[in-house]
């Protein structure tokens, strides 16, 4: 949430997904109040940590029988395009990037190829 070109692209990406009132300050709160849930999301010093890998596959994995392969690949891709806004994955990214691909039932060589793949801009 610190980089505005980040938040700018997520806010592009949230819009064109039909919310189209959706603000910075909504994506930047919604995050804050994510990190902030005693409840369920808890701090983990893990590689992508446990409990947002949890975050993350009680959120996707229900989906992901209901979407055909272009929908879960559009949805790592978009995850993808944000994370590479402010430049290069850093390792956190690349990790919670993987965890959405696993969550989305994708394999490994295809999220791996989907990152690539969103490095490469369009024609």
């Amino acid at each position: 949430t610190t980089s505005r070109t980040v938040r700018e692209t997520a806010v592009s990406t949230v819009r064109a997904a039909g919310i189209e009132d959706c603000t910075q300050e909504q994506l930047t709160d919604l995050v804050e109040a994510l990190a902030a849930d005693t409840g369920r999301f808890l701090i983990d010093p893990g590689p992508c940590g446990a409990a947002l890998a949890i975050e993350l596959h009680e959120a996707l994995e229900p989906l992901a029988p209901h979407l055909a392969a272009a929908g879960r690949e559009s949805i790592l891709l978009q995850g993808a395009r944000i994370a590479l806004a402010d430049g290069p994955y850093s390792a956190a990214e690349r990790d919670v990037l993987s965890t959405v691909g696993g969550a989305l039932q994708l394999c490994a060589d295809d999220t791996a190829r989907l990152l690539e793949s969103a490095r490469t801009p369009s024609p």
